[in-house]
């Protein structure tokens, strides 16, 4: 198996000394040999960062209870699609189906995950598969920290906007190259200062625009690291949105050691498709019941605690699930959206 390093390179020579930073990141991340291909994953352990699924079974459970609310919505069809994209190994797959919603008989979990060491792991009572189901959908597409992940353009001003081009040193090393687009996007500011970023993120977009065309009747849910405005991420130092990870630390800069390291950017609410309806993740979790269930685990453990079963210590742990989910330092910071 060839290493992104190979593929980039490859890619490279054959675009005649430069390739946009989107298949730069695309070859990164998914090529033969990238990160998310070759295994890298959430996880407590030996995973390379943390999502909302990993922290516990809370977040699934929580996640249930809306499912089981929309499926109603709809008037309880006897078929409930949920489609969970960027599925990793299934872990909140098992939790929303291990919390017993009352739409599980109806329920057909279609779980998507580009990569085949992951899909191995997904639980054997769910449609596990490459990409997504042509559709109509009557149900719930979900995906959790899966758009930032999407390769996207970048730009850097220097002087006007330009797009950033990855290229290779003679020394072998990836450098930035800047070449002048053909067209500046409408959101980027018309001035900023020298060396300001911001990403183009048209896969996202596009990317929701196919998954609310697929959807018959029913809903998308988001989550992920959301900003509001590119001209305002332009005058944010980069580092600050533009992220790797590795063994759930912060990784070097992204133009290093491709394949073996996560990249990932804020998300802009405004290159999206209009329509949604947003709030943080603490507020989306609490809407639907976060606290009673947190409450539930509480008296469960109380009544238990001088002998305590592996229910029981489900149950205790709940509490501290909630302050890493909704905690505005922790991962409550994300924000959901809800189209």
């Amino acid at each position: 198996m060839p290493s992104a390093a190979d593929e980039i390179s490859a890619a490279i020579a054959a675009a005649g000394g430069a390739i946009p930073f989107s298949e730069y990141m695309q070859l990164a991340l998914y090529g033969e040999g990238g990160f998310y291909t070759t295994g890298g994953r959430a996880g407590r352990r030996g995973g390379d960062f943390i999502t909302s699924p990993e922290v516990g079974p809370l977040f699934g459970t929580v996640i249930a209870r809306a499912l089981d609310a929309w499926w109603r919505e709809l008037g309880s069809p006897s078929r409930f699609d949920v489609v969970e994209c960027g599925a990793g190994p299934g872990t909140l797959a098992r939790s929303i189906l291990a919390a017993q919603p009352e739409c599980a008989n109806a329920m057909h979990y279609v779980a998507v995950e580009i990569s085949a060491l992951q899909r191995a792991l997904h639980p054997q009572s769910v449609e596990s598969r490459e990409t997504m189901p042509n559709g109509p959908i009557t149900g719930v597409i979900l995906a959790n920290e899966l758009l930032d992940n999407l390769p996207f353009r970048l730009f850097v001003f220097d002087g006007s906007w330009m797009e950033a081009f990855v290229s290779q040193s003679s020394g072998g090393q990836f450098v930035e190259v800047l070449r002048t687009p053909d067209v500046v996007p409408s959101c980027l500011p018309q001035t900023a200062p020298l060396g300001s970023r911001a990403p183009i993120q048209d896969a996202a977009a596009s990317w929701v625009r196919d998954c609310l065309s697929k959807i018959d009747h029913g809903r998308l849910l988001l989550f992920d690291y959301f900003s509001p405005s590119t001209a305002e991420i332009a005058l944010t130092p980069w580092r600050e949105w533009l992220r790797t990870y590795r063994d759930q630390g912060r990784g070097t800069h992204y133009l290093t050691d491709p394949g073996s390291q996560d990249i990932t950017a804020q998300v802009m609410l405004d290159q999206l498709p209009r329509g949604f309806v947003t709030s943080t993740q603490a507020d989306f979790l609490q809407q639907w019941g976060i606290d009673d269930l947190v409450c539930e685990g509480t008296e469960y453990w109380e009544s238990m605690m001088h002998a305590p079963d592996i229910a029981a210590m489900k149950m205790r742990s709940r509490a501290t699930e909630n302050k890493t989910l909704t905690d505005s330092t922790e991962l409550g910071s994300l924000l959901s959206l809800v189209y």
